[in-house]
């Protein structure tokens, strides 16, 4: 584990039950309380790879996405054929950098879609992964054994592994994750000029409007300046709505539209998941099939093996009357 904060930190404790794990940090200080609190620490980036290498381990770059080429460039002097994977919240940036600095790696981008808004080593937590969605990457080069080894690493901890290609991540996560964080951020500070009074009756719809903007702030850059152009597709249709939203209450008064299509689009989402069914993938086209599932808002539950090869268990949403 290359990154000992809030996500490398949380992954090497719900990890230890199911494998040995390691890891390093170039800080000193948080070396020292994962340490204090039993885990396996390498004092060096160049100990830590050496041992990778000697163990075919799978490396893990949990810093963040700002830190990767520096490590990559080392990656690929002192393990240039290891397994690896990531956990930043941007894939096709990670892919670009990886494919330019590290590219004979055994490399699958992925992403927990997990975290708060606190940071570092002591903010980690074993459980912060169960029930959550993780992606991890695909495209029609993937090599389904290396894709394997981190989705099981995945599934181990209670997470349900969603395929996905880099670009088709970026784009979703900019809506649903990279977006909130810039509306949080802008919420915070509108209700801030409200003055005293405004933040003396600011109560559970402000606090979590706002939640996520108490997160350090390079880290959020971090996230959302790597995904511009999603980001900004995001921005404008957000923008799209809240100018129509404005329009319509100094010309009507009326805000209808916009609460009734947010509210049934809520509904939607709490609702989501309630048509899967088990499926079963296996033969040649794994890559189509995961991607597929993936897609329409599925997941992988198990993976296993038989006689002719890997057998994917899988949640995929019933086609009922519509099946071909």
């Amino acid at each position: 584990m290359l990154g000992l904060g809030l996500i490398g930190g949380s992954l090497m404790r719900a990890a230890l039950p199911h494998t040995s794990v390691f890891g390093w940090t170039r800080s000193a200080q948080t070396r020292d309380e994962a340490a204090a609190d039993g885990f396996d620490v390498s004092a060096t980036l160049d100990q830590a790879l050496a041992r990778a290498v000697a163990m075919d381990a799978l490396v893990v770059l949990a810093t963040p996405v700002t830190a990767f080429r520096p490590l990559l460039k080392q990656i690929n002097e002192l393990a240039p054929n290891v397994r690896l994977t990531d956990v930043a919240s941007v894939k096709g940036i990670v892919a670009e950098q990886v494919a330019e600095l590290a590219p004979h790696t055994r490399f699958v981008g992925s992403h927990p879609m997990a975290g708060t808004q606190y940071s570092g080593w002591l903010a980690g937590a074993g459980d912060l992964f169960t029930g959550a969605a993780w992606v991890t990457c695909l495209d029609e080069d993937s090599d389904i054994d290396d894709w394997v080894s981190v989705a099981r690493v995945a599934l181990a901890i209670g997470s349900h592994v969603v395929p996905a290609d880099a670009l088709s991540h970026d784009q979703a996560v900019a809506r649903v994750s990279h977006l909130p964080h810039l509306m949080a951020l802008a919420l915070a500070q509108v209700g801030e000029e409200g003055g005293e009074l405004a933040m003396s009756l600011a109560a559970s719809s402000f606090g979590d409007g706002t939640r996520v903007a108490g997160t350090r702030p390079e880290l959020i850059r971090a996230m959302t300046e790597t995904n511009a152009e999603a980001l900004s597709s995001a921005l404008n249709d957000v923008l799209a709505l809240l100018g129509v939203a404005r329009a319509s209450l100094a010309s009507t008064g009326s805000l209808v539209k916009i609460t009734e299509g947010g509210h049934a689009a809520r509904l939607r989402f709490d609702r989501r998941g309630g048509d899967l069914i088990p499926v079963q993938l296996s033969g040649g086209d794994l890559v189509e099939q995961l991607l597929s599932v993936g897609a329409s808002g599925g997941y992988v539950t198990d993976i296993g093996a038989d006689s002719d090869g890997l057998v994917i268990e899988a949640l995929y949403p019933d086609p009922g009357e519509d099946a071909g």
